[in-house]
């Protein structure tokens, strides 16, 4: 059971790295469209689906406090600078987008854009740290509490939250491709397509310097399944350039959309059956086991979840659904 509600939390995460994920790659585009229109086209692109793509982010936080109370009082003590972090640039992204449209001057709303992009490289800044700390361990001592930060101030962690922005970054510029009119998205696709490739090399670049720390090294299970996932993301993102220049964004979307989730999976995989490997003393290290709440809980949770996954899917669905194609000749004004 504890498994499952593991892999429910994986999902649940990835699910939100991804679909939040162009949120905030389109986001730091906003650095980049200087034209006012522009900028509001790239806004309503992701228009009907930006609250939603957040409640990804608020499951995975209700399984994490419900479904694992251990692992989640060990991770905020360990890793609360990124976390705090991340949700400062959440709350900042969804601040800007509410509000620019409030101001009837464009240099507020240039303001409140500006407030969009630093919001959208904090959020992927901080998941990505909060990604590299788990993978390459944490000081966990026998008295079973996490002591200290400084793990989360390393090479390693430095580059693969910035592996994490070039990846957010290359997954929104592929959504507005798929999303913007025909001719804007002719426009954005080398862009798109440059964006893809600086993300494959910062993998690759987080790849090595992650097979060069000696805390990786130490923290890693089974790091054979860890390189194995980490040339799987690249190997998607390259499907993902190929798929650009012959025009085929839904494919290059769901690329980029696997490249996002798997860095979520690598971690899982590669510390397994740990949720915390202790860099300081082997046996403070914590199982996933017994990270997790008791067996009671864990099924007073599932009748609960039962319920709520089907109706999030199926809400999710509705709205790609409703909302597929391009936003060519709709008269979306959302924000």
């Amino acid at each position: 059971m504890e498994l499952a509600w593991y892999a429910l939390l994986g999902l649940f995460f990835a699910g939100y790295l991804v679909l939040g994920g162009y949120d905030y790659g389109v986001g730091l585009l906003l650095a980049r469209r200087t034209d006012p229109a522009r900028r509001r086209a790239a806004l309503n692109a992701v228009g009907p689906f930006f609250l939603g793509n957040e409640v990804w982010l608020v499951a995975a936080v209700g399984i994490l406090f419900g479904a694992f109370p251990v692992l989640e009082g060990e991770l905020l003590a360990g890793s609360y600078p990124a976390v705090l972090g991340a949700l400062a640039g959440v709350i900042l992204v969804t601040v800007g987008v509410q509000l620019r449209s409030r101001p009837a001057s464009e240099w507020a709303r240039a303001g409140w854009d500006r407030v969009i992009v630093v919001g959208s490289l904090l959020a992927a800044l901080g998941w990505g740290v909060v990604l590299a700390g788990l993978l390459q361990g944490v000081p966990r001592h026998l008295d079973g509490h996490v002591v200290g930060v400084t793990h989360l101030f390393t090479p390693f962690a430095a580059a693969a939250a910035l592996a994490l922005v070039a990846l957010v970054a290359a997954h929104g510029a592929t959504f507005l491709t798929l999303r913007l009119p025909a001719a804007e998205a002719d426009r954005l696709r080398p862009l798109a397509r440059r964006l893809v490739l600086t993300a494959a090399g910062a993998v690759g670049t987080a790849a090595v310097v992650g097979l060069s720390s000696d805390r990786v090294r130490v923290a890693a299970q089974r790091p054979a399944v860890g390189v194995l996932l980490a040339v799987g993301l690249v190997a998607a993102l390259l499907v993902a350039r190929t798929a650009l220049g012959r025009r085929r964004d839904g494919v290059a979307f769901t690329a980029t959309a696997t490249a996002l989730a798997l860095p979520v999976l690598l971690v899982g995989a590669t510390l397994w059956p740990y949720a915390l490997v202790s860099t300081v003393d082997p046996a403070a290290s914590l199982t996933v086991t017994e990270a997790a709440a008791s067996a009671p809980t864990l099924r007073l949770l599932g009748w609960l979840a039962v319920p709520l996954l089907p109706a999030l899917l199926g809400f999710q669905a509705m709205c790609l659904w409703i909302f597929r194609g391009r936003t060519e000749g709709r008269a979306l004004v959302y924000w």
